[in-house]
């Protein structure tokens, strides 16, 4: 029966191996050709392999089905990166308490070093008699008997295949060494497949982000929207557990303005030396850097401590043209597979795409700029030859119909309506100087230009432009100490609220009435706790308001949200 059996195995797993590959048919009908039992397991652990096109899944299914194939109490598959250590090591029989006990995987010493050294099979019935073994660490079980074979992809040798403690006592032997190899040639088959599946779903998903960051940048998105779409596809793509992007600053440094995933706000808002920081070592090199494991690496030797958990990194330069506007970086958190080649080849043109995405905001946003000066221009224009010119029109029209009124209180009316004349005159001058500041030169001199600035360069932080509303005699009755003082505070209130708000909208005014500026920022955001009392930022903004003889008031809003009013008194006269 037995025989029988086996004949009738030996013949249906024959028909099955027509979807294989020439050699590995030929391999597997001689393994075929033996006993039954030991056929069969093998074409079953070949066939189960094969059917996998997911390349995590595929490693896997190769693991646990090599244990089964040689009757191994543990088995594991290591994966060997560029620098001769494992990129990705993936053990079958150790619990996941007894992983944590063990600590860190393997990095591909000693027994487990010579098949990459030698990528020859290597069968011991004594683990220790080895000239490389130099024992186990802590926690790890006991074991005698390895078995361990090289799997190749192409001519290249991609891992290795580690089993030990044959079941049942005794070790492995020849017949076992024969079943091993043959499944690591069908290994590597599927592997190959897989990969090849994997490139070509990977080229598809590239080209249709492509082309909805296309789309977004026709229908006008602004540039912090598209590179929240950019990091944001680049991590689901890639698998990535965090997306850092980081943009040049000033004296050569690196500003990382959007961060997501995995301990972001570690990483948001940090400002970094190109020496000493990942993403500066990949603006250096001007390609893709990669790292197994990002928290130890040696490049890095600046900035507070972020990356604890995470492993696997690559950082990328986000190059258009001849100009780099940016490092594009993504990690995945320790214990998972290291970026490949095949994998980041392509985020090099992605990020290309994405900084020429920077170059045309950039271009759009220039574009609107000079729009709105040249609007400003008309409106100021406007302002003066016809707006003050009726006013001063009807206000000496007014004067001199006094004169003809015998009322004391209809003159007294009369004059105190030229007088709000003349107020309104003056306002409308000190906006025509704000208008035109630009054209000046003095832009940076004017505090209304310098505060639509200001709330213009926090749009890109807050993720929104707020509201901005600005009334008085703000250019005139502002000495240039206390406009100092209302930018800096503004800067800080809108980073406060960028921060930690998490909100959706915001209103500033800036008022200037009766020898007094007040300064209000309000926001739809999380609310400050109402006994938070001043401190870090609001602490400085209490300080600026108290040495101009003023007060800073923040309380939280009753609909939700935080109202921040800063008051200073104006020196009369």
């Amino acid at each position: 029966m037995g025989g029988d059996h086996g004949a009738k195995g030996g013949g249906s797993g024959r028909r099955r191996l027509d979807g294989l590959s020439a050699g590995l048919r030929k391999r597997l009908d001689a393994v075929l050709s033996g006993p039954g039992a030991s056929a069969n397991l093998l074409l079953e652990a070949v066939l189960s392999v094969a059917r996998g096109l997911d390349l995590p899944q595929v490693l896997h299914r190769i693991v646990e089905a090599a244990v089964v194939v040689v009757d191994a109490e543990y088995g594991a598959l290591g994966v060997v990166g560029e620098d001769t250590r494992f990129a990705q090591f993936l053990p079958v029989g150790v619990t996941v308490e007894q992983q944590r006990a063990i600590g860190a995987l393997p990095a591909g010493h000693g027994i487990l070093g010579e098949l990459i050294r030698h990528p020859r099979p290597l069968r011991l019935a004594e683990l220790s008699d080895h000239p490389s073994s130099y024992g186990f660490p802590p926690h790890h079980p006991p074991m005698h008997s390895f078995l361990g074979v090289p799997i190749r992809v192409g001519d290249k040798v991609f891992g290795n295949l580690y089993l030990t403690e044959k079941r049942g006592g005794g070790g492995f032997d020849v017949e076992d060494e024969t079943m091993l190899s043959t499944f690591a040639v069908a290994a590597g088959v599927a592997i190959e497949n897989a990969r090849l599946y994997g490139e070509a779903r990977s080229r598809q998903r590239w080209l249709e982000v492509h082309g909805e960051i296309v789309a977004s940048l026709l229908s006008g998105a602004d540039e912090a929207q598209v590179l929240r779409l950019i990091v944001g596809h680049a991590r689901d793509i890639l698998a990535a557990d965090l997306g850092v992007l980081a943009l040049p600053g000033e004296e050569g440094s690196l500003r990382v303005v959007l961060a997501t995933g995995v301990d972001a706000e570690a990483h948001q808002g940090l400002v970094l030396p190109r020496k000493g920081s990942f993403v500066g070592a990949a603006l250096d090199a001007g390609r893709p850097l990669i790292s197994l494991d990002v928290e130890h690496d040696p490049r890095i030797t600046t900035g507070p401590p972020r990356w604890a958990g995470l492993g696997p990194a690559v950082a990328v330069p986000m190059i258009a043209g001849e100009r780099v506007r940016g490092v594009l970086l993504l990690a995945r958190v320790h214990r998972r597979e290291a970026f490949t080649e095949a994998e980041t080849s392509p985020l090099l043109a992605f990020a290309g795409q994405a900084a020429l995405a920077m170059e045309l905001a950039a271009q759009r946003a220039t574009a609107e700029q000079l729009a709105l000066f040249e609007d400003r221009d008309r409106i100021a224009r406007d302002l003066h030859d016809l707006a003050i010119q009726r006013l001063f029109a009807t206000g000496m029209t007014l004067q001199s119909a006094v004169r003809f009124v015998d009322s004391p209180e209809a003159t007294e009316r009369l004059l105190r309506a030229v007088d709000d004349l003349d107020e309104t005159i003056k306002i409308i001058r000190s906006t025509i100087f704000g208008l035109r500041a630009h054209d000046l030169g003095r832009a940076g001199h004017g505090l209304r230009v310098r505060a639509v600035t200001t709330v213009e360069q926090a749009a890109r932080a807050l993720g929104f432009t707020p509201s901005l509303h600005m009334a008085g005699l703000i250019d005139t009755d502002v000495p240039a100490p206390i406009a100092e003082h209302v930018v800096a505070v503004l800067a800080e209130a809108l980073s406060n609220v960028a921060r930690h708000a998490h909100a959706r909208s915001a209103d500033v005014s800036l008022i200037v009435r009766g020898a007094q500026l007040t300064l209000t920022v309000a926001d739809d955001g999380a609310g400050i706790a109402r006994d938070v009392g001043h401190r870090g930022g609001l602490s400085n903004l209490a300080c600026r308001a108290e040495s101009l003889g003023g007060t800073l008031t923040v309380e939280a809003a009753e609909r939700g949200g935080t109202w921040l009013v800063w008051r200073v008194p104006l020196p009369s006269g």
